[in-house]
Order: structure tokens, then C-alpha cells, then sequence
């Protein structure tokens, strides 16, 4: 299985000219956006979502200019949410350094989330991108369905599996899912290829949510962030619904009380754990993941021939479900 470097160097040409453009994009005369910009994108992360704009582009033809609007557009739009969750959440870190909310306060992190929305925006009817528009367009709309159902079921404490599958499905996978979907807009007017890939997308974004609530059982700091947060949170992830449904009714009592407590001491967060970890809540979330991810690589293998390209696919799937943070 190649590495995220050596899947890279795969699209690396196109990589180097998204950068570029990427870059051109955000150009500005205002010199405090200039400041809060080059403070947000001065690590480029794993660029996963770009990847996949890419390869999907290539899997059913060739890039185009268009490619990089939809990658550009994609990345604006992840990064735009991610400072408005900092918000949200009043988180202090993002990726192990502060956030834009924590050193410029929410009002400045909130316009500059903004910014970048209208930025993607104005860059898709530059270049009539309209397609492209209407998928990311449709997969912010989701996003914020995904959020608002996350709180209402949250304040319930609602434990069902179905209502979990839907919110993932719209916070996280309809965004892998617009990656892939406008890639191959990009790149074909096919509409059962570009359907094809828009369903391999929502299936490695399903498997891309499980792997991050799977984290909260990884030791701390291995992915910026202390292990147990979505406990100290409150969050009903899937090790916690597996885990809560095999409970007695005594043990799920005590289990709803704590996870449902603020402002949970260390102790309490490590007991919660250990009353998860003693269930089967963990290996089944890794199963689930696993036929997510399986989902995608037999979409990919049944429909396309085997390739450079369609193999660097499969191996930036596996990626997702076997990376570290």
C-alpha cells in the first residue's frame, strides 16, 4: 500500500498547479485578512479532499480548469467550517496550535469564515462553474442539517444507530461526497460515472467519521487533541451507541448520567471509557468502518480497470481507515 506521499506524487503536477491557483485565489490588499489567511493555510494538512477531487477527475478522464475551481472550492469551504466550528465549540486548538478564534476572538473568525465562503462563490461564477457550485452548494446545506441534528438528538441523548449513520452522513460525508462528485463534473459529462463517484465518496466519508470517533480511544496527543473529547463533550458517536445498547439497565443509567454531565473530571472520562472498552463497542465500530470503506474499494474495482490511478484510489481509502490522525 503506497503512502499519502507516494499517493501524491501520483497527481503531483496537478497538486502543484491547485497550490498555485489555490494561492492566487486568496490574494488581497486588506493586510489583516492577508495576516489571518497566511496564519490559516500556513500548513497545508493532508490536502485529503483536494486529493480526491483529483483522482476522481482522472479516474473517469482528465483534469481540467475546472478541477481546480472544484478542488479550490472544496478546501474553502472545509477550511470556512472549521473555523466557524471553532466557534461553535469555543475550541482554543485546532490541529495542536491555537485557533483563529483564540488568538483574534469569534467576531474576527466568523468573518473571516465568511470570507472564504464568498471567495469559493465569486470563484465559481468566474469561471461558470455552476455544476461544480450546485454539489458544494448542496453539501453545505446538508453540513449545517447535520450540525442542527446533531444538537437536537444530543439534548435527547437519543442512542439510535440510524439517527447516527444520518448525521454523519450529512456533517462529514456529504463533503467527501461533493470532492468526488465534482471531480468527475469536472472531467466527464457521464452522469452514471459521475454518480458512481459521488456514491464512492459518501461511502469514504462514512468510513472518514468513524475513524475520527474511533480517536477518542487512541492515546492522547496522537491526534492534537487529548483522547476522551467527544466523551468530555457529550457526543453520541457509534462506540457509544454499541456500547450503551449492551448495557444493563442499571449500567445504562449510570452510563447516561456521566457521559451527560458537565464539566466531567478526568476520572469520570476514564470511567466512561473503561465502561465502553469493556463492551464490544469498539471492534464493531471498526467493522462498520470497515464495510464503508470495503463499499467504496469494490465500487471502484468492479467499475474502473485497473490502474495507476485506480489503484492510488484504493490506497488513499485504506489511508483513511489505517492513519494515525
Amino acid at each position: 500500500m503506497r503512502t499519502l506521499n507516494e499517493i501524491k506524487d501520483v497527481v503531483k503536477d496537478e497538486l502543484d498547479n491547485f497550490n498555485n491557483f489555490f494561492s492566487e485565489t486568496l490574494q488581497t490588499n486588506n493586510k489583516l485578512l492577508n495576516i489571518l489567511l497566511k496564519y490559516l493555510f500556513r500548513n497545508k494538512g493532508k490536502q485529503i479532499r483536494p486529493l480526491l477531487v483529483f483522482l476522481s477527475a482522472k479516474l473517469v478522464g482528465d483534469t481540467t480548469q475546472n478541477t481546480n475551481v472544484a478542488a479550490t472550492l472544496i478546501e474553502l469551504l472545509h477550511t470556512a467550517t472549521l473555523v466557524h466550528d471553532d466557534v461553535v465549540d469555543n475550541s482554543e486548538l485546532r490541529r495542536s496550535v491555537f485557533s483563529l478564534k483564540a488568538l483574534w476572538k469569534s467576531k474576527v473568525a466568523v468573518l473571516v469564515g465568511d470570507y472564504l465562503l464568498s471567495q469559493g462563490l465569486l470563484l465559481s461564477v468566474k469561471y461558470k462553474s455552476y455544476q461544480i457550485l450546485e454539489t458544494v452548494s448542496e453539501a453545505v446545506k446538508e453540513m449545517s442539517e447535520g450540525e442542527l441534528l446533531q444538537l437536537e438528538k444530543a439534548r435527547k441523548m437519543n442512542f439510535n444507530p440510524d439517527s447516527y449513520y444520518e448525521i454523519i452522513g450529512k456533517k462529514t460525508a456529504s463533503l467527501i461526497k461533493a470532492s468526488t462528485k465534482s471531480g468527475a463534473l469536472s472531467a466527464t459529462n457521464n452522469f452514471e460515472k459521475i454518480e458512481l463517484l459521488a456514491d464512492i465518496g459518501w461511502n469514504i466519508g462514512m468510513a472518514f467519521q468513524i475513524k475520527d470517533d474511533l480517536f477518542d480511544y487512541e492515546n492522547d496527543l496522537v491526534i492534537g487533541k487529548p483522547g476522551g473529547n467527544d466523551i468530555q463533550e457529550g457526543k453520541i458517536t457509534l462506540p457509544v451507541i454499541y456500547a450503551y445498547n449492551e448495557l444493563t439497565k442499571m449500567d445504562k443509567r449510570k452510563f447516561v448520567k456521566l457521559l451527560s454531565a458537565k464539566n466531567k473530571s478526568k476520572e469520570e472520562v476514564a470511567f466512561i471509557k473503561a465502561m465502553i472498552k469493556e463492551t464490544q463497542a469498539i471492534e464493531l465500530t471498526k467493522n462498520k468502518m470497515l464495510t464503508y470503506s470495503n463499499n467504496a474499494v469494490k465500487m471502484i474495482s468492479e467499475n474502473f480497470p485497473s490502474n495507476l490511478i485506480s489503484e492510488s484510489f484504493i490506497d488513499l481509502i485504506r489511508f483513511v481507515v489505517n492513519r494515525k490522525k
